[in-house]
């Protein structure tokens, strides 16, 4: 009888440790993934150059197809700024087609705000950040496609 029970204890000793493992494990990726911390976009090379018009059309035409291409890539984007959103804290700056009101809209890491905040309507610039991705809004019936971490390319 007494070896029946530390059999059940050895299976119960066994889970416990795998258990713990598996904690000790989990809470490494979590903090590795909470402190991960990105390359500056100034530093890194472009996977595309595109003007604005052109990559905003290519989302219209399949933004399936073209999040696939883009999305989490470094893109430069050409084009003419429509509108700035500035706040104590972000930046964000928009590039609008007007025929069909589509629109990408570039956030600015922290430490390129300044930049961004001298940058007006009618400007004509190139930005460079990772493509965060399109979608299309039933509600405005416009494609919109996100960037972040985004720098005034040079």
């Amino acid at each position: 009888m007494a070896s029946n029970i530390n059999g059940a204890y050895g299976w119960l000793k066994k889970i416990l440790i795998a258990g713990f493992l598996l904690l000790v494990v989990g809470s490494a990726l979590v903090w590795y993934i909470f402190t991960e911390r990105f390359t500056d976009t100034s530093e890194r090379k472009s996977a595309y150059v595109v003007t604005a018009m052109d990559f905003i059309h290519e989302f219209e035409a399949g933004d399936s197809l073209a999040n696939v291409k883009y999305t989490e890539k470094i893109v430069t984007v050409n084009g003419t700024i429509s509108e700035t959103e500035t706040a104590d804290s972000t930046v964000n700056l928009k590039m609008v087609k007007a025929a069909t009101g589509s629109y990408i809209i570039f956030a600015f890491q922290k430490g390129n705000q300044d930049e961004a905040r001298k940058i007006k309507a009618g400007d004509v610039v190139s930005i460079k950040g990772s493509c965060s991705g399109g979608a299309y809004s039933t509600i405005l019936e416009t494609e919109y496609i996100t960037f972040k971490r985004c720098v005034i390319a040079k």
